[in-house]
């Protein structure tokens, strides 16, 4: 933002990494590989996502690949090989209204504005889903990359 980079203008150069959301590091072989600190800015145009049932959000929050048996939802004509954003179903709002107090003790109802499902990381699919359908429960179907428990592992070397 630009109150950031006016405040940057005041530190010394010397002692400036960089302003800004860092986005990744490029490997030794000198691929980029996409950090989670991305993923606010990816998810909003994820074309392909993928919604895991709560009993395997832990696991994939620890770093582990999804499978077959965690698989909650996925977006249709995903490809094999595609880029993912991984959601938890737990996120899903299951209610769309609530109670208000009316005149004369009447209750009229208030619809709430949908919740944001919020983003728990990011992957490949490991297989397409027509091929989700079909294969066993033990079967990987996300190839895990980076995922929202990274900030408590990783938070001292984190950039």
């Amino acid at each position: 933002s630009e109150k950031l980079l006016k405040l940057a203008a005041s530190v010394p150069r010397d002692s400036l990494v960089a302003p800004g959301t860092c986005f990744g590091k490029f490997t030794k072989s000198q691929k980029f590989r996409l950090s989670v600190t991305a993923l606010d800015f990816l998810a909003p145009y994820a074309k392909y996502k993928v919604w895991v049932k709560p009993g395997s959000e832990q696991s994939f929050l620890y770093g582990n690949h999804v499978l077959k048996s965690g698989l909650g939802r996925i977006t249709e004509n995903t490809a094999q090989y595609q880029g993912v954003v991984v959601y938890s179903m737990a996120d899903v709002p299951l209610v769309s209204a609530r109670p208000l107090p009316g005149l004369r003790g009447e209750t009229r109802w208030a619809t709430l504005p949908h919740l944001p499902f919020i983003p728990q990381g990011f992957g490949v699919a490991a297989k397409s889903t027509q091929e989700c359908r079909k294969v066993d429960p033990l079967a990987i179907v996300v190839f895990h990359q980076a995922d929202v428990g990274e900030y408590v592992r990783n938070e001292d070397t984190l950039t």
